[in-house]
């Protein structure tokens, strides 16, 4: 796609665009929509013994069955704690009791860990407005994934949860945006970001880097 020179102008009409179509979404689309992605984000996830999440709004996909659906993995399950101080996202385990956080956003009740506790994760689930099919990906314009990003392991899998409409051909991107390597849509399930180098996805359990075969014994 050709962009503008103003790359944060780009972006910030298209944080605004996607939100207005959040807004308007039906309710029955949203719970239909939070059942499939849900479905497909258990799939994708079997194996994983620690996932890092997120509780997705009323406006996102999966709001309303994530994260209580993870327990059924049976992994630990890390969950994000924004700061008070503007600073980088903390990070706490999912014992099932959430309470409203900064911005209204649920947390997890329990001891707080610090921003580097992402790195046992073997899966990112991470929010979005929109992913690109290059793994290019549009957050809500905080900065709070891509600093938490950086802490997380070079082979972890990092996977969007968008609706069918947010997947496109390609975003907008700044120097500090990290891609994503996977994506989940409620129609598409989970789909691997093959253009995306240098990332891992999720095969049969495992973590994969691209040109890693599986040996078998």
């Amino acid at each position: 796609m050709t962009l503008p020179p103003d790359v944060g102008t780009a972006k910030s009409a298209l944080r605004a665009r996607h939100l207005a179509r959040r807004r308007k979404r039906p309710a029955p689309e949203r719970a239909a929509a939070a059942a499939a992605a849900t479905r497909a984000l258990l799939t994708g996830l079997a194996g994983a013994r620690t996932i890092a999440a997120f509780c997705p709004d009323e406006m996102e996909p999966g709001h309303g069955r994530l994260p209580a659906a993870y327990t059924q993995l049976g992994a630990r399950v890390l969950l994000p704690v924004v700061p008070a101080d503007e600073g980088e996202l903390r990070w706490a385990v999912d014992t099932g009791r959430l309470a409203p956080g900064r911005y209204g956003l649920l947390e997890p009740v329990g001891p707080r860990l610090g921003p580097t506790a992402i790195g046992a994760a073997d899966v990112v689930v991470v929010p979005a407005l929109a992913v690109g099919r290059d793994g290019s990906r549009l957050g809500r314009g905080g900065g709070y994934y891509d600093r938490a990003l950086r802490h997380a392991r070079p082979d972890a899998v990092l996977v969007a949860v968008v609706f069918d409409d947010e997947l496109v051909d390609a975003l907008p991107v700044e120097a500090h945006d990290l891609r994503v390597t996977a994506v989940v849509t409620p129609s598409g399930g989970w789909q691997e970001l093959g253009a995306v180098t240098g990332g891992a996805h999720w095969e049969n359990g495992c973590p994969r880097t691209p040109g890693e075969t599986e040996s078998h014994a």
